[in-house]
């Protein structure tokens, strides 16, 4: 029993751990569990952070405009989205993507990647607690340097760039930031730095998402973007 215990301990330390660290990340260059894998396999992993506001600001608009329309009004889960991703898997639909940019955080930071119950499980409440103790620009600025944008271990918005356009993040225009947008969530089979029809066409949605009027004013409603 005694072995018992001491495992029941070690999970509930790991299941803690995500919501005691979180909070030190309000600072910091964070790397995603994904980058520590790829490491320890000596797999090739390239990031240089980029802070948020030296980023082009087309690049965030583009993502959360192609990712997470309603970022900026969520609390960490989007449950009217997550509810149709349910229902199309249910009906046998091509599911749509029901994570949101911090659900997506959560996963990088602490999680696995692939599809799994558990991970989900695992992941809205984390998403939540993310949302609670990070501002919505940390989180993304998270986002925006562990996601990976490239087809050999680029993570983050200025190795995805300089591998696909060979400059820095800051200077993206839209139609660029439109194309790294477009290539998530498979930056291996989708290539910004030669892009497809099919990539050019999300580009193009992407573009018109991220001058929306609505995310005008989450931009406008949240100054700290």
């Amino acid at each position: 029993m005694r072995i018992v215990r001491i495992l029941v301990l070690i999970l509930l330390a790991v299941l803690l751990l995500p919501y005691l660290v979180t909070p030190f990340y309000r600072t910091g260059h964070p790397v995603s569990a994904l980058m520590a894998w790829r490491w320890l396999k000596g797999a090739p992993v390239s990031r240089q952070w980029i802070d948020f506001k030296a980023i082009s600001p087309y690049l965030p608009r583009s993502v959360v405009g192609s990712e997470d329309a309603r970022f900026c009004s969520h609390r960490g889960v989007d449950w009217g989205a997550l509810q149709d991703a349910i229902d199309d898997a249910e009906d046998g639909e091509p599911t749509r993507g029901g994570s949101t940019i911090t659900q997506q955080v959560a996963k990088n930071l602490f999680l696995w990647p692939g599809r799994s119950v558990v991970r989900k499980v695992l992941e809205l409440p984390l998403a939540m607690w993310i949302d609670l103790v990070l501002p919505k620009q940390r989180i993304l600025e998270i986002y925006l340097n562990i996601a990976e944008l490239g087809p050999s271990g680029q993570f983050g918005a200025e190795a995805g760039s300089l591998y696909a356009f060979g400059r820095s993040a800051a200077t993206l225009s839209p139609r660029e930031a439109a194309l790294l947008a477009a290539i998530l969530p498979n930056p291996v089979r989708r290539s910004a730095r030669n892009p497809g029809p099919g990539v050019r066409r999300l580009a193009a949605t992407y573009m018109a998402r991220a001058n929306a009027a609505a995310l005008q004013r989450c931009w406008s409603e949240n100054r700290a973007f």
